[in-house]
């Protein structure tokens, strides 16, 4: 399944190779896609360091965080009946759900990613209907359902953060010569 953004971006539901990370990474790779997506202001330098120095859990919570907040931005603008501002907080958390589900990569887990994907769905679907209906109950239901899925993934990266990461060859090569610098100025 494909579809067009609003940045005339193809994306497809099968994302790069870290599974549901790939949303989070590509953003990193693109720090304007990010601000764009989570803030109203065209540069925000804290946010830029924030992206690029961020983990791809880190990432991921922070598309999070951007979809709660859009959303109850979303709520309050309803529950005001300021519908324009509601509209557009309501479309930019549609936005990010929309990245993180083309960031799914199905070859790596494919019933995960159908059972988040379906989840994904839920949410987006709930967020055009609180548009098109106004309905404040309508993003309520779509905000539970990204609060845990916020929790769950905060678990989940805690988890990550206190299991240690294989080095890669790189790493693994300059540790060695490191170490075998430190072994020889010793010696000599």
């Amino acid at each position: 399944m494909r579809y067009v953004n609003s940045r005339k971006r193809v994306h497809s539901h099968r994302g790069g190779p870290t599974g549901t990370l790939a949303a989070a990474s590509n953003l990193s790779r693109n720090w304007a896609d990010m601000t764009d997506a989570m803030t109203s202001e065209p540069f925000n330098p804290y946010l830029r360091d924030a992206v690029l120095t961020a983990n791809p859990e880190q990432l991921q919570l922070m598309l999070y965080d951007g979809a709660i907040r859009f959303a109850s931005q979303g709520r309050e603008a309803l529950r005001v009946a300021d519908y324009e501002a509601s509209c557009d907080k309501l479309i930019r958390a549609q936005n990010i759900i929309l990245e993180m589900q083309a960031g799914l990569n199905f070859d790596v887990n494919e019933e995960l990613c159908r059972r988040v994907s379906a989840i994904y769905n839920f949410i987006y679907r709930k967020f055009v209907d609180a548009n098109i209906q106004r309905s404040v109950q309508a993003v309520d239901d779509a905000l539970r359902v990204l609060k845990i899925e916020r929790e769950t993934w905060q678990i989940l990266s805690d988890k990550v953060s206190r299991t240690p990461r294989p080095m890669s060859s790189d790493a693994q090569s300059e540790r060695l010569s490191v170490d075998t610098s430190r072994a020889i100025s010793v010696q000599t």
